[in-house]
């Protein structure tokens, strides 16, 4: 029996984040998945400028470039309504999937639409105005119109179901996965090529992510500098990785170098150096206050570094009872900082535990819970 199905990757931004990094891994791991008797054929619809990333990355895949006046946010959101289904009848694909909140309203055939996260309910003041009410928008309609929903946790499905009140009987949960020819322990001399960029040597504390609200990087930043103020810490630096976003308080505070060296800011990292720069880390801290998933927790603790975290949301489903949990404010992170980075021993211990936590993650898995979406929206 033959499937097909069209993914519409257009929305992949140049500098990919956790929703690019989830359409990088899954569909080439799509592309490989096994004949078990439902033969895939996959369409993917994207930007000109990804057509040869995807041609390589997906061997096998049908790569469709859209217009060039789709490449604009409002452009893209058009071709979404009018374009998408004409593709996919084009195409005659059994199922479109659309993988970041949003689906045309006229698709013609099943629609399989990924959910990321539910922080527009849980955590409104996080968003502006704009983002929460089209994200709030998107999610009831998809909830109620698309032939299956997948998110990337438990916690995930539980606020959707919670702040939508619909029952997603069919809805399938996918977690993602963790690259381990990429992500594991790196070699030092990697480790000093990537941090050559920050000034001062000893230990460092990592934080990766988007400086967005609810990474919650001033609280992180003030709880590091408390924390370090104990001549016992004395030397260690906070390492900031991560492209500016609409934290403007964080953005500011980063770039008005007011602790530095104590505290350093490289912007956006290269997704290539990302797994260096996790593993040089004694720790990585990531006080986010809720994330459908959390990528950065699953890829520090496949390098084998300590995670300091919070319990929020899908948080602990990923860390589980190999990370170390904090609450959200400053003085709270500086308390559970003293007591991490003082506990050398146990660090370790957390960190040796961590590539055998994150093993447990692979995008095959992820890719074999979207084909069963397919189907189901298929049947």
């Amino acid at each position: 029996m033959s499937l097909s199905v069209l993914v519409d990757a257009t929305s992949l931004p140049a500098n990919a984040g956790g929703v690019g990094r989830y359409l990088l891994h899954l569909l080439p791991a799509l592309a490989a998945a096994p004949d078990d008797g439902d033969r895939l054929r996959l369409v993917v619809a994207c930007q000109a400028r990804d057509r040869e990333t995807w041609q390589r990355l997906a061997p096998g895949a049908e790569v469709v470039a859209v217009p060039a006046w789709a490449r604009s946010v409002p452009g893209r959101l058009v071709w979404e309504q009018v374009g998408l289904p004409r593709l996919a009848a084009r195409h005659r694909v059994d199922v479109i999937h659309s993988p970041h909140y949003t689906m045309p309203l006229l698709a013609g055939r099943p629609v399989v639409v990924t959910l990321h996260d539910a922080t527009f309910f849980s955590h409104p003041q996080l968003h502006s105005r704009l983002k929460r009410t089209f994200f709030r928008f998107w999610t009831r309609y998809s909830v109620r119109r698309a032939a299956v929903c997948v998110t990337p946790s438990r916690a995930t499905l539980d606020e959707v179901r919670r702040a939508t009140r619909a029952r997603l009987d069919t809805a399938v949960v996918a977690y993602h996965g963790i690259d381990v020819d990429r992500f594991h322990p790196a070699s030092p001399s990697a480790i000093t090529e990537v941090t050559r960029v920050f000034e001062g040597g000893g230990p460092y504390v990592a934080f990766v992510g988007t400086i967005e609200p609810r990474k919650n990087v001033v609280p992180l930043i003030e709880g590091f500098l408390r924390a370090t103020d104990d001549e016992r810490l004395a030397g260690w630096r906070l390492l900031v990785a991560g492209g500016a976003g609409w934290d403007d308080r964080a953005v500011d505070l980063l770039r008005s170098r007011r602790h530095h060296p104590r505290v350093q800011w490289t912007g956006f990292l290269d997704d290539e150096a990302l797994p260096a720069f996790l593993s040089g880390a004694e720790l990585v801290a990531y006080p986010s206050e809720g994330e459908g998933f959390g990528l950065p927790v699953l890829e520090a603790m496949a390098c084998g570094t300590a995670v300091l975290t919070t319990d929020r949301l899908a948080l602990p489903e990923v860390g589980g009872d190999v990370a170390y949990y904090t609450e959200t404010s400053a003085d709270e992170i500086a308390d559970s900082l003293r007591e991490v980075l003082l506990d050398r021993r146990g660090r370790h211990d957390r960190a040796a535990q961590g590539p055998e936590r994150a093993s447990g993650f692979t995008w095959e898995r992820s890719a074999d819970e979207h084909l069963g979406a397919y189907r189901q929206a298929a049947a």
